[in-house]
């Protein structure tokens, strides 16, 4: 079985590419196809052939792969998947609108519908000054429900994408939880004690200028570790007791989980493999009760989930989080339904049992 891997850009780090490593750990000769690739920003790729499309190419694609975001259908679409017997696309966005001839199979694990077309659109276009999406995202729109239609199999990552995949495109799709992998143990120093902890991309549907505001008038620390367009402007907002980190190493996250009180997570996310980095280290979770946070974090046991996405519903949980006690040991416990070893063992059964089915049907 000649076997590819299919994903949206590789300029980054965050929960996708640890999928990616780990399938890489399944399947080590495949290579990995995509619209645009910088080794500078995404190290984690180095150990992969990876085959960027035409973008490449252009001046500035590397790094602001937004302005292009017209010409991604086209990109992925001129890749020539003929000699494969299997393409596995991870997406959150048009890697799964590849197109492949009907002895190939394609499976599509799917991080979340389109973001920016679908549950996100208003968000993203706020970011964007409105703009781009008004002129470009009904063509979008409709190029990615057609390109929706062309895997063979849908897969989740979580029951709230589940429900996208079924509300947007009209699919059905099983869900394979994203493997979680735990941080080394480290004596990294900190300069900094008692606070709490965001680990996340600086973007719109993050909701991350929620936690800025909620701690500005908290007063508490918290330290917020990551990058993204949202950068500048929760800079900008952010009283003294809120401090901002990026490009740190493993061990030196690892040493911000293991000093933390809690992980705060005041978005709508998909999953959360970053709920699950704290459990490990035995750090509760203060987040929203909506998304993917519900299956990773049990309430009042190994996290605080507060209903409604206000400055002040996160203040009051705060509050309420502050005088209950949480048990280390629950927290670790927690995470052991998400090994890498379950991932690879249900997944590789999958993409088996899928492909012997496939080729008595061609």
């Amino acid at each position: 079985m000649k076997l590819v891997l299919v994903y949206d850009r590789v300029n980054k780090i965050g929960g996708a590419e640890r999928v990616l490593n780990t399938l890489h750990k399944i399947w080590p000769k495949a290579p990995l196809f995509t619209s645009v690739y910088n080794p500078k920003t995404a190290p984690w790729a180095k150990n992969f052939k990876v085959i960027p499309s035409f973008l490449q190419k252009i001046p500035g694609a590397k790094s602001r792969h937004e302005w292009l975001l017209p010409a991604m259908p086209r990109a992925f679409e001129s890749f020539d998947f003929s000699n494969f017997d299997v393409v596995i696309s991870i997406t959150s966005a048009e890697a799964k609108g590849i197109i492949t001839s009907p002895s190939t199979l394609h499976i599509c694990y799917c991080l979340t519908p389109t973001r920016y077309l679908w549950s996100g659109k208003k968000d993203y276009e706020v970011g964007w000054g409105g703009l781009g999406l008004k002129v470009f995202g009904p063509g979008l729109r409709q190029w990615d429900f057609v390109a929706s239609k062309r895997p063979d199999i849908f897969l989740a990552i979580s029951k709230i994408v589940q429900a996208r995949i079924r509300k947007y495109y009209r699919r059905d799709a099983e869900i394979i939880y994203p493997p979680f992998l735990k941080l080394p143990i480290t004596n990294y120093q900190l300069p900094i004690t008692n606070y709490y902890l965001i680990v996340s991309r600086l973007v719109p549907y993050k909701c991350i200028d929620l936690a800025v505001k909620a701690f500005n008038k908290l007063g508490k620390n918290l330290i917020i570790i990551g990058q993204g367009m949202e950068k500048k402007s929760l800079t900008r907002i952010a009283k003294k007791n809120v401090k901002f980190i990026d490009r740190l190493t493993d061990e030196q996250l690892a040493g911000y989980y293991m000093s933390c009180r809690a992980l705060v997570f005041p978005g709508k996310e998909d999953f959360g493999l970053t709920s699950l980095e704290a459990q490990s280290f035995g750090k509760p979770v203060i987040g929203i009760d909506r998304g993917g946070l519900t299956e990773t974090v049990i309430h009042g046991k190994t996290g605080w989930l507060f209903e409604k996405q206000t400055v002040e519903s996160l203040i009051c949980a705060v509050k309420d989080f502050e005088k209950r006690k949480f048990s280390a040991k629950a927290c670790q416990a927690q995470t052991s339904k998400f090994s890498e070893k379950t991932f690879i063992k249900k997944f590789k059964n999958k993409v088996e049992a899928a492909w012997q089915k496939h080729q008595k049907n061609i």
